[in-house]
């Protein structure tokens, strides 16, 4: 017998607009408030009842994972086209002003990212990661990528660079130094040795 596969039906014209409302909304709501901000927040700012946000988010949780979804598909998406890049490091560091940009000021996406590990990744997270890690492999076989770079260090290294977007500094200093300093500590350099697999310094 042949299984029936149910497709979601489509929203209706002004359903789909107070969705994206809602979406715009929580995206302003959590950059500034993370995950402290409020379902009633967010609808007030919609300009909706709130239980228009609740119809379309059950918990603040799905709302929170669909903006994280729809964050990480925008850059899966600018990513892919760095693969067209002829300059492997430039295609690379390309990818991470652009995650940059995203995380500066977003303290809901910074809180997503300190807690990637407790949670699945999204779709456009794991496409966005697989996209990351062809451009590293293209930027270490052209010798601009130190060797013992590896995947896993480059959302970390920008969850402490997320971090610093928002922070406050006595000294001023700013997210794009910090990026900068962790960029020129990715580029290969022949007279560093390799780290050993434990990560410790020699």
């Amino acid at each position: 017998m042949a299984s029936t596969v149910l497709t979601p039906k489509p929203l209706r014209a002004d359903a789909r607009r107070n969705r994206e409302k809602v979406m715009a909304a929580a995206r302003a709501a959590f950059a500034e408030h993370g995950s402290e901000a409020q379902m009633d927040e967010i609808a007030r700012r919609a300009a909706v009842g709130v239980g228009t946000v609740y119809r379309h988010f059950p918990t603040k949780e799905a709302l929170c994972g669909a903006l994280i979804e729809d964050t990480f598909a925008r850059l899966a998406d600018e990513a892919r086209a760095a693969l067209d890049e002829a300059d492997a490091w430039a295609a690379l560091t390309g990818l991470l002003r652009a995650a940059g940009e995203s995380l500066a000021g977003d303290r809901g996406l910074v809180e997503a990212m300190q807690a990637a590990g407790e949670r699945a990744q999204s779709p456009g997270e794991r496409r966005l990661a697989a996209i990351a890690g062809e451009l590293m492999a293209r930027a270490q076989a052209a010798g601009a990528l130190r060797a013992d770079a590896v995947a896993d260090d480059i959302p970390m290294l920008m969850c402490g660079v997320g971090s610093a977007t928002v922070r406050k500094h006595a000294c001023g200093a700013h997210w794009r130094r910090h990026l900068a300093i962790v960029i020129d500590g990715l580029r290969a350099r022949p007279d560093l040795e390799p780290l050993p697999a434990g990560g410790a310094a020699p």
